[in-house]
């Protein structure tokens, strides 16, 4: 949570706004296992982070999948928003989530990523093994695959 002060002196706990990227190749999706020193360290994840200041969140996304991931992306487009205050009780981040494809391999991934992982979707890793609620996100992905829906979808999963 961001606590604030505003300029009438009024004080507010505020939310924090990051980004998950659904990375797509050749009908697979990557994912990243988070290091141990962070909260849900060891577990399977998108690629995902804060949205910096004066940062706009298409450029969020293209730093950090190559961050993380080590590949460059291109058709970045809105997925999704995840806003439910429970999907992390301590953070209560907004999450907005993008899918974009893989371009080029254009390095390695930095120190909050133990491994980088490409899946076909038919062999995701379980629910357990998947950090925060990027399970429900990843069924999301998979129903959207099957369906066709059309992107923005407005998430109902909590």
């Amino acid at each position: 949570m961001i606590n604030c002060t505003f300029e009438n002196g009024a004080k507010a706990s505020l939310r924090h706004t990051v980004i998950d990227a659904i990375v797509e190749k050749d009908s697979q999706i990557l994912l990243i296992k988070r290091s141990p020193q962070l909260v849900e360290g060891g577990k399977w994840a998108f690629v995902g982070g804060f949205v910096e200041r004066n940062e706009v969140l298409k450029d969020t996304v293209a730093r950090e999948v190559p961050e993380e991931a080590g590949y460059s992306v291109k058709n970045i487009r809105l997925f999704t928003i995840r806003d439910n205050p429970l999907r992390h009780e301590d953070r209560q981040n907004i999450s907005i989530v993008f899918l974009c494809s893989a371009d080029q391999k254009v390095g390695e991934h930095d120190e909050e990523v133990t491994d980088v992982k490409w899946f076909d979707l038919d062999k995701l890793p379980n629910e357990e093994e998947f950090a925060f609620d990027h399970f429900d996100i990843a069924q999301l992905y998979l129903n959207y695959r099957k369906e066709n829906t059309k992107l923005p979808i407005l998430d109902t999963l909590t």
